[in-house]
């Protein structure tokens, strides 16, 4: 018997946190390199690859900041191709949070 075929994408429902307060989610934006991973993300939702999303720091320092992205509900994770990715839930924060993240994505630092 052969196995089934895979979804191209899959989300795990335990990733998909709600979006957080508006500290939590600032808090979360506030790192510099959790920032650059968010604006590095394609405001339209599509996965990217985590190593596309980091630069200069190592893969558990990285792991760390998308976790705290994941929680304060700014990002989701999906997989792939088996490969984790990481998707920007603009449409989520800017229900709860209007204006939020599309200021911080449109301000120059």
């Amino acid at each position: 018997m052969s196995p089934a075929p895979q979804a191209a994408a899959t989300t795990r429902p335990d990733d998909v946190l709600p979006v957080a307060g508006l500290l939590e989610v600032l808090e979360a934006l506030a790192d510099p390199v959790r920032l650059e991973m968010v604006r590095r993300l394609d405001p339209d939702g599509t996965p990217a690859p985590c190593a596309a999303l980091y630069d200069g720091v190592g893969k558990s320092t990285a792991s760390h900041h998308f976790k705290i992205l994941r929680e304060a509900g700014v990002i989701e994770r999906s997989v792939v191709g088996g490969k984790t990715h990481h998707a920007l839930r603009l449409d989520a924060v800017e229900d709860r949070h209007p204006g939020l993240l599309r200021g911080v994505l449109a301000s120059r630092y």
